[in-house]
């Protein structure tokens, strides 16, 4: 729980209890874990995944979370996951209308019986499409039909016309829809209840729409058998084994498939993203992708591993000075600087305690009781007793400290926007001059993409046509802050940058986690430190919304893997208010930014201090194992 430094709660701590335990009640679960963060809305496993709320959040954020919750709650008491696998296609266009439709169902469940919660949902759903260009489309290669089909659903079974900037989506299809599966659409009013036979009313549907090609219609007597055993059991999505290991034997890659404004991942790929130890098989994988051999690497070869990128035209790697003046710059810093005042005496602290323990490990040691060398005062007793004693002599030696060179690579998503980034910045700009004053390098990096749910990589994808699973699709934008080289004065400006509206967009972590440790193996310094700062799993709608619900986590999964097990940079993480330990072996979790600094300055410290007692062949004193 988040607390003010005065004990208080926060202002949305209140809401956030509340929230949860209306959430536990309406799914029926006592067990259910509520969780808020950075990570799309999602229910894996008795946990529900829900945004978290600002500081201050208005009216309107706060109906759009209560639906993301109303929705996940709705999930577990409605949806029976062991027979939806049973009923639903495999993979393909077929696959992600079924997952939509049944959405629509499970959703309009709670809207017809609760008018606040139709509030709710209606809100979350109009956010869903508040940033769509679609009122732009003029035909239907730009329009989802999972999408449309979907709000024409909701539509017939709560009366609720679609978001105005959805409209034109449903205008496009809805006549073609109407013509061809009208007959099914109208008879889901009767069936909302009864996910088996709402589940066969579309399968009718697809085969209307000439998408029965995408499932083996024989697969639908199989779900019928088992009808009945399933609806008296509902399941949450992420607790029955048997049904997680047919959705994996059905080789399902599609994720959810929800479009551009999904909110949740298909259970299969979550349940098998758990079981992944890094490895480079999974659900994104291609089936024909070559297999892993010891001398391949995901760091040079992605593709091999079954991690495509559309197009890498419009990617770039900036100069914080290339993305604006010099003027706006010192603008910026300046607001950089009135915020770390506040900052400054806490951080500078944890700072000169790190500068302390670093400093002791350069410093000079002794050799004593030696037969030559400068007299020891504290053997002159023993001379004056006896001058010809031997060993009454010592040395000074230099201790071993290598070279080091620390990289920290700060996550400049959208959901850092606020205190995240601006005490990411503070503790950057203090870590580094703290470490210089030691001798160690340092270099801080950033990374985020220079549009919102794609840029022109997607343009180039819509006017190809479209091809099926494309691989990452947005444009990157990797930002260098302070080169390893460059002195902490001249490059203090640039960090000033990170305060600037409208630089924070989505994250796509594995390929800057691997750009970064390709910039530390071509440093010469024998020492080379990799610290990753985020706050969520890798996010990128426009990626997400045409590969699988895992394909970015999985991608980030194997470049951690490959950085732990086979290379010489020594990697460690901070997730805020993001549990990171479940991708890094070396990683702590925080649950607030003013925990940062702290964070930081400990991890780094055990760090020097555990590779100074490995050299010296003993455990570090007050030493404790990272996590």
């Amino acid at each position: 729980m988040v607390s003010t430094p005065k004990g208080k709660d926060a202002p949305a701590e209140p809401f956030k209890r509340a929230l949860a335990a209306a959430t536990r009640s309406i799914a029926g679960d006592d067990e259910m874990q509520v969780v808020f963060g950075s990570d799309a809305p999602g229910l894996n496993d008795h946990v529900a995944r829900l945004p978290e709320p600002s500081r201050k959040p208005d009216l309107q954020e706060i109906a759009t979370i209560r639906g993301h919750a109303d929705s996940l709650a709705l999930r577990a008491a409605c949806h029976d996951e062991k027979l939806h696998r049973k009923l639903a296609p495999p993979t393909g266009s077929a696959r992600t209308v079924f997952e939509a439709v049944e959405r629509a169902r499970i959703e309009s469940i709670g809207a017809r019986a609760m008018s606040g919660m139709a509030q709710n949902l209606s809100a979350k759903i109009e956010s869903q499409y508040a940033r769509s260009t679609y009122q732009d489309i003029s035909d239907r290669e730009q329009a989802p039909l999972d999408e449309a089909l979907a709000l024409m659903v909701r539509e017939r079974l709560t009366g609720e016309a679609p978001p105005e900037k959805a409209q034109p989506v449903v205008d496009i299809w809805r006549s073609w829809i109407e013509e061809r599966a009208g007959d099914a659409i109208s008879r889901m009013d009767e069936q909302i209840n009864d996910q088996a036979a709402f589940g066969r009313l579309i399968r009718d549907l697809l085969s209307s729409l000439d998408l029965s090609e995408e499932f083996d219609p024989s697969d639908q007597e199989d779900g019928e058998e088992d009808d009945a055993d399933s609806q008296d059991s509902p399941a949450d999505g992420g607790d029955d084994e048997e049904g997680a290991e047919q959705g994996e034997q059905r080789g399902d890659e599609q994720g959810l498939g929800e479009g551009e404004g999904g909110e949740e991942m298909d259970m299969a790929d979550l349940d098998a993203l758990d079981q992944m130890d890094g490895e480079a098989e999974g659900d994104g994988q291609p089936q024909d992708a070559p297999p892993h051999r010891p001398n391949l690497s995901v760091l040079d070869d992605p593709g091999a591993f079954g991690y495509k990128v559309y197009s890498q035209a419009h990617d770039e790697t900036l100069n914080a000075e290339d993305l604006c003046d010099a003027d706006e710059l010192e603008r910026l810093r300046a607001f950089l600087d009135k915020h770390l005042q506040s900052l400054h005496g806490a951080v500078s602290r944890l700072a000169n305690r790190l500068q302390r323990k670093l400093l002791a490990q350069q410093n000079r040691g002794w050799d004593f009781d030696l037969d030559e060398g400068m007299l020891d005062p504290a053997r002159l007793t023993r001379v004056i007793i006896d001058p010809m004693h031997a060993l009454s002599f010592m040395q000074e030696r230099d201790t071993d400290f290598r070279d080091t060179v620390v990289t920290l690579l700060l996550d400049n998503s959208g959901s850092m926007r606020g205190r995240p980034i601006m005490v990411a910045a503070c503790c950057a700009d203090i870590l580094a001059r703290t470490l210089e004053r030691c001798g160690v390098k340092v270099e801080i990096l950033g990374f985020t993409t220079r549009a919102w749910k794609g840029g022109q990589s997607r343009e180039k994808w819509l006017s190809d046509n479209k091809p099926a699973t494309p691989g990452r699709l947005n444009d990157l934008r990797h930002i260098i802050y302070k080169p390893a080289d460059a002195p902490w004065r001249r490059a203090r400006r640039s960090l000033g940058l990170m305060m600037r509206e409208g630089l924070l967009k989505e994250n796509i972590d594995g390929e800057a986690l691997a750009w970064a440790h390709n910039r530390l193996l071509a440093r010469p310094e024998q020492r080379r430190i990799l610290m990753m700062i985020s706050d969520g799993a890798p996010v990128d709608d426009s990626t997400l919304s045409v590969n699988s619900g895992s394909y970015l986590e999985q991608h980030l999964r194997q470049v951690i893997e490959e950085i732990e097990t086979r290379s010489p940079v020594e990697l460690i993480a901070i997730g805020i208010g993001h549990d990171v330990t479940r991708y890094y072996r070396r990683a702590v979790t925080i649950t607030d930014a003013e925990e940062l600094a702290g964070a930081m300055t400990d991890k780094l410290a055990e760090l020097f201090e555990e590779g100074n007692s490995a050299r010296a062949g003993r455990p570090a004193r007050g030493s404790r194992r990272l996590h």
